[in-house]
């Protein structure tokens, strides 16, 4: 006859508990069935559970006399044969990582979202914290905050759009996976690069040098916001800067805005061995500066034509368009040897929505709203390098 046990420890951590606690464990003859710990501003939440003779009883409470004498608050919960074998047959069930991103979170935000979660019938297994500790004096960074939270069972279609827009509702982006084993083990992410990786429409920065901008910037909003179609509208705006000179490209490539993050990301991204790719709507031009100082090994983006120094106001074929950037991913994956649900995209704009929903893991970076409203996940709120969080990368595991 055994008896189960649920052992329960809680208290200020310090080095060799759990080196003392299992040698004792260990000289009882006791089966671990299960262990699990935590530590929060260095207090200790451990929990072992157990399988021993009934005749030991009166050892597990010496055990519990032990850890109380040591400082820590102790409770033996027995578990009867019939609740752990239901606890076993849960073994294997789907679970959804859920991922909170923003400057800040509070217990507010995180009730409504727990009240949510709870409504879909989820329960929370386990809560992670990816970003790195907050300083209570202001940081000469951008402050930022990520909660991983692991979800057992699987979401439903509405369980995303809901919890997505109760975080639009409280400042905070959310993320919502499958967890599986290609959550973390993503291969190859396309980006788009005007306002992706960099804080600008590149054709807007053109026009004003060529004295055309708010003509040019009215299209571009409408053609990123799905209102005109994308290939139409790039030779409509390319015909305007007709006669600009190839300087004004030299002179606006050295100087590229880079979204928040951009360099931490890559950094890490190469580091880690994944490949990386730049999708453009824009100018080719651009997105070699983007490489060289980025390392992104690849670029497809759309080419200007010039001679004799200007600007002929044609672009050469083909066309980067939105069929043509899902098109490219797929291909990059297939000659990298990557299966589609490892590739990750990301972009802004109405053009990268179909880029976004070819690849395993498509994200909506601060977007317009008809790609938010299209997109299963997107960010807002954070730089461009919380994308690492999404693949459960901590900020201490970065390398920027």
């Amino acid at each position: 006859m055994h008896q189960i046990m649920l052992i329960n420890v809680t208290g200020p951590d310090r080095p060799g508990l759990t080196a003392g606690l299992t040698q004792r464990l260990a000289e009882d003859g006791v089966d671990v069935l299960d262990m699990g710990q935590s530590v929060i501003h260095d207090y200790l939440t451990l929990g072992i559970l157990v399988r021993f003779p009934l005749a030991q009883q009166t050892d597990m409470a010496t055990l519990g006399e032990w850890l109380s004498t040591e400082g820590f608050a102790v409770a033996l919960n027995p578990i009867s044969d019939a609740e752990y074998e239901e606890w076993v047959t849960k073994q294997g069930q789907p679970r959804t990582i859920l991922t909170i991103l923003g400057r800040s979170i509070t217990a507010d935000q995180l009730a409504v979202l727990a009240e949510g979660v709870a409504a879909e019938g989820l329960n929370i297994d386990q809560i992670s914290r990816l970003s790195g500790r907050i300083p209570l004096s202001p940081a000469s960074a951008p402050s930022r905050a990520c909660l991983e939270w692991s979800l057992r069972g699987a979401a439903r279609p509405q369980f995303r759009k809901k919890m997505m827009a109760l975080a639009s509702r409280l400042a905070l982006d959310v993320a919502i996976q499958e967890d599986g084993i290609f959550r973390r083990h993503r291969r190859l992410v396309a980006f788009d690069m005007d306002s992706t990786l960099i804080e600008t429409e590149v054709i807007d920065e053109l026009a004003e040098r060529a004295g055309v901008g708010a003509q040019v910037s009215e299209i571009t909003a409408r053609a990123m916001a799905g209102e005109l179609d994308f290939t139409a509208s790039l030779k409509e705006r390319v015909a305007l800067l007709k006669g600009l000179n190839e300087s004004v490209l030299e002179d606006i490539a050295k100087s590229l805005p880079l979204t928040e993050g951009v360099e931490n990301l890559f950094l890490t991204l190469k580091r880690l061995g994944y490949k990386t790719a730049i999708l453009s709507g824009g100018f080719d031009y651009f997105g070699a500066a983007l490489q060289r100082h980025l390392g992104v090994d690849y670029v497809y983006a759309n080419q200007l034509q010039i001679v004799e120094g200007r600007l002929t106001g044609q672009v050469l074929p083909p066309v980067v368009d939105a069929q043509a950037k899902a098109k490219i991913l797929t291909e990059l994956a297939a000659q990298e040897g990557i299966a589609m649900s490892q590739t990750i995209a990301v972009g802004d704009g109405a053009n990268d929505l179909d880029m976004l929903g070819a690849a395993g893991l498509g994200i909506a970076y601060h977007a317009k709203d008809i790609v938010k409203e299209r997109s299963n996940h997107a960010i807002s709120t954070l730089g461009i390098d919380s994308i690492l969080y999404l693949l459960g990368i901590k900020d201490r595991e970065q390398l920027g």
